[in-house]
């Protein structure tokens, strides 16, 4: 599995920039399926039903607080959408890849 799963989230100083556009397809290769969307990475999981959408809803919220860094989710009754970004750099760092990944991880 992808070397981000085995990262931990760290505060990032609001002086730190947002990762460039050249690091970001780097670490989009690890990510299949996830895209930039409006500056956000984004990825929409299908599910077969509203339970097993609330139970993935569910385990990203436990790696969302373990991590301390969380995703805007859109949660539907077979499917969710979840956008990571960083507000302190206003746009992408290394944590919105490392909950990305520890999501892929889940599946």
């Amino acid at each position: 599995m992808s070397k981000l799963n085995q990262q931990a989230c760290k505060p990032i100083p609001e002086s730190s920039p947002a990762l460039t556009a050249a690091k970001v397809a780097d670490y989009l290769k690890e990510l299949p399926g996830w895209a930039i969307d409006a500056g956000q990475l984004t990825k929409t999981f299908p599910f077969k039903n509203y339970y097993e959408t609330t139970a993935f809803l569910n385990a990203t919220a436990w790696i969302s607080h373990r991590q301390d860094h969380h995703p805007d989710i859109a949660l539907g009754y077979n499917k969710i959408t979840m956008r990571y970004s960083t507000h302190t750099v206003k746009g992408l760092s290394i944590n919105d890849f490392i909950c990305a990944a520890r999501v892929e991880a889940l599946l």
